[in-house]
């Protein structure tokens, strides 16, 4: 295994571990006591990496954040949509 193949395989797991998020914040309609800030820093990062990650030719890392980010997109969207419901 190289390095590039772990890395990609660590950010498949971080996709579905944060979609984990998503599912509970589904079920329990309400966001009180979260701050989207760690989330929108951690997004922002995940942008990146999909720049970055092809420069470098990463691909596996590319294809695993792609999950990264989109399931924080989705967590982002999540919180303002259920923000003080």
């Amino acid at each position: 295994m190289n390095s590039d193949l772990i890395n990609g395989l660590f950010e498949v797991g971080g996709a579905i571990f944060l979609s984990m998020n998503c599912r509970q914040i589904y079920k329990d309609k309400c966001t009180r006591g979260i701050s989207p800030l760690p989330f929108i820093f951690y997004t922002s990062w995940g942008y990146w990496n999909l720049f970055y990650y092809p420069n470098i030719n990463q691909w596996y890392s590319f294809y695993g954040g792609i999950g990264v980010v989109a399931v924080n997109t989705v967590y982002l969207f999540q919180l303002w949509w259920y923000r003080g419901k």
